[in-house]
């Protein structure tokens, strides 16, 4: 994945690419803008509504599996989180801080496996 783009902006803008969509025509058809669907795209905007999700799916055809795919991608992309840590053990807030400090450091394949070892659990 690209810097800065969230989980669900790299799936749309890859989408849009295969069909052979440009930003401009796909928010014109989507009634927003364009500079809206650049931002979410890359990670500048929050999460998109769950409205546009479905707007999205049904404007690539997308049903089934890849459109569950795509609304948890949607829920996975939020450019600015915040942990609640306050019902955790001391370790467990440690390791958010920790995080915070250093996401932006990391190589790829740590962020990796850290993904591989939430996704197992």
């Amino acid at each position: 994945m690209a810097r800065g783009l969230t989980p669900f902006g790299e799936r749309v803008r890859d989408l849009r690419r295969a069909h052979g969509v440009n930003q401009k025509g796909m928010a014109r058809d989507l009634q927003i803008s364009a500079a809206y669907l650049s931002a979410l795209e890359r990670g500048k905007r929050g999460r998109p509504s769950p409205i546009l999700v479905d707007q999205i799916c049904g404007y690539f055809y997308i049903i089934w599996d890849e459109a569950d795919a795509l609304r948890r991608l949607a829920k996975l992309s939020h450019p600015r989180v915040v942990i609640d840590t306050s019902q955790c053990e001391a370790e467990a807030t440690e390791l958010a801080n920790r995080l915070a400090e250093k996401i932006n450091q990391l190589p790829l394949v740590k962020v990796k496996m850290m993904l591989d070892l939430m996704t197992d659990s």
